[in-house]
């Protein structure tokens, strides 16, 4: 009996088996290329976690906003804060902002801030679901037309012979598998993400508040 092996089911393969493999090998290469760069910047971030009592302990809000922007590289806890710094410089004399109170001014701009941090947070794990959700499926594809065409073959020379069958069906049986190691990592690596995501939003969400408190006190 033959070995089962990708390079035979490639041979026997037809466009729509190569197309499903090519696809997936697509869909790895953008699912470690984002677990890659995600990742670093995921390390990034937490480590200037610590960087939101180094602003209070500044003696001034322009020192403690400058010395985020140093630390914090990727600009997630430095953007409430420059929000916040942009904020006591009050709103643009005659516009619509002008008119809210000092609270109300506090919190729009922390919340716009906050939104867009939570956005670069965000960025890249839908794609990474996706390909988490759907590349079992596109394996299993592969692997039900490569079992069609197997039994196509053996229904072709009338006769059923197991060793006939089994090597073309252990084949297709490699896609589901490729499909499954693609999906795997996605898996994890998103939910890793989604939890550094929580952490670094809740902190940014206490940050927020003690700052909207100093913005707005007395």
């Amino acid at each position: 009996m033959e070995h089962f092996t990708f390079a035979s089911y490639w041979q026997r393969g037809d466009a729509l088996s190569h197309a499903v493999a090519y696809l997936l090998l697509a869909m790895s290469l953008a699912s470690w290329f984002f677990i890659l760069w995600k990742g670093w910047a995921s390390w990034r971030i937490r480590r200037a976690a610590p960087v939101v009592q180094a602003f209070w302990d500044a003696p001034t809000v322009a020192d403690g906003v400058a010395l985020m922007g140093a630390r914090d590289r990727e600009g997630v806890f430095a953007a409430v804060a420059q929000a916040g710094a942009g904020q006591l410089a009050h709103a643009k004399a005659g516009s619509i902002a002008a008119e809210m109170g000092r609270g109300e001014q506090a919190t729009r701009v922390l919340r716009d801030a906050i939104h867009v941090s939570t956005t670069r947070l965000e960025s890249g794990l839908t794609l990474l679901a996706s390909i988490a959700s759907t590349a079992p499926f596109v394996g299993l594809l592969g692997t039900v037309w490569g079992i069609y065409h197997a039994l196509a073959a053996v229904s072709a020379q009338g006769t059923v012979q197991i060793d006939k069958v089994a090597g073309p069906v252990g084949e297709a049986l490699i896609m589901t598998g490729v499909g499954l190691t693609v999906a795997i990592p996605a898996v994890l690596a998103y939910n890793g993400f989604n939890r550094v995501n929580r952490i670094t939003l809740s902190e940014l969400d206490a940050f927020a508040h003690d700052l909207h408190a100093y913005l707005t006190r007395g």
